[in-house]
C-alpha cells in the first residue's frame, strides 16, 4: 500500500517568526505614531485619489487607536501562523498579493476617506483558509476551515456595512481576493492521501488480498479440497508377551 505524502505540515522558525514580527511591527508603528504624533492615518488609502494609492502599502501597518491594533494582532497572528504552516510554499504570495489587491480593491470601490488598519489582509486569510480547505479535500484542510469558521466566522457579517466608521469595503475586497487566490493557488497544495487501489492504474489481479472478492465485494468461499479414497491410514499395536 502507498500514498502520496506532502512536506507541507512542518514546522519551521518561520511558522511562529514572520507572524511575530509582523504584528510587532505593527504595534511598533502605533507606539511611534501615539508618542511622537506623526498623523499616520494620511498614509491610510484614499479612494480615488492619486495621494492615497500609497496606502495600499502603508495602511496594513497604521491604526486609529488601543482597541483597533489590539482587535486586529490576535486574528492576524493566528492566521496569519495557520498560512506558514499549512500553505508554507504559497504564504508570501498570499500575504503580498493579498496586501496589495485588497487595498487597490478597497481604493477603487471605498467610501470618501482615509481606510487603514491590517483587517483587509486579515480577511484575505480568512476567506482562503476557509474556501481552500473546503476546495482542496484534504482532511487536515478541511479541518482547519472549520477551526477557522468557528473561530473567526462571525467575522463574516463586517463585509457588509453594519457599523459605522467601519471600513467594511476593506472587509469585502480582502474576502473577495481571498475567495480568487483559494481558486487560483492549486500547485504546491497538499492533496488528499490516495492509496495504491484509489490509483487508475491500479490492477486487482495482482493484489492476493483483493483476488478474495468478486465484483460486488463479496468473500469467494475457497473451494474445498476432496479427499482421495485410495488413501488409508494403518495402526500397528504391539502386544504385550
Amino acid at each position: 500500500m502507498s500514498m502520496k505524502t506532502t512536506s507541507s505540515f512542518r514546522f519551521t522558525t518561520g511558522v511562529l517568526g514572520y507572524p511575530l514580527f509582523f504584528v510587532l511591527l505593527i504595534w511598533l508603528v502605533f507606539w511611534a505614531d501615539f508618542r511622537f504624533g506623526f498623523h499616520l492615518n494620511e498614509l491610510g488609502i484614499y479612494p480615488r485619489k492619486l495621494k492615497g494609492l500609497i496606502g495600499i502599502i502603508f495602511s496594513p501597518f497604521v491604526h486609529g487607536s488601543l482597541a483597533h491594533v489590539y482587535h486586529n494582532s490576535i486574528p492576524l497572528l493566528v492566521l496569519s501562523m495557520a498560512l506558514f504552516y499549512f500553505y508554507r510554499p504559497v504564504a508570501w504570495k498570499i500575504v503580498a498579493g493579498g496586501i496589495l489587491l485588497s487595498g487597490f480593491m478597497t481604493w477603487c470601490i471605498g467610501s470618501s476617506a482615509y481606510h487603514i488598519g491590517a483587517s483587509g489582509l486579515i480577511y484575505v486569510l480568512l476567506s482562503f483558509l476557509l474556501f481552500k480547505g473546503l476546495l482542496s479535500k484534504h482532511y487536515r484542510l478541511i479541518a482547519l476551515s472549520l477551526v477557522v469558521v468557528f473561530l473567526y466566522g462571525g467575522m463574516i457579517w463586517y463585509i457588509f456595512p453594519v457599523k459605522e466608521k467601519m471600513s467594511w469595503e476593506g472587509h469585502f475586497s480582502g474576502f473577495v481576493v481571498g475567495i480568487l487566490f483559494s481558486l487560483r493557488f492549486k500547485s504546491s497544495i497538499a492533496k488528499p492521501i490516495k492509496y495504491a487501489w484509489e490509483q487508475p492504474d491500479f490492477d486487482a489481479s495482482d493484489d492476493p488480498f483483493l483476488q478474495q472478492f468478486d465484483e460486488d465485494g463479496n468473500f469467494i468461499e475457497p473451494p474445498k479440497q476432496e479427499q482421495d479414497s485410495k488413501i488409508s491410514i494403518h495402526y500397528t499395536f504391539k502386544e504385550e508377551e
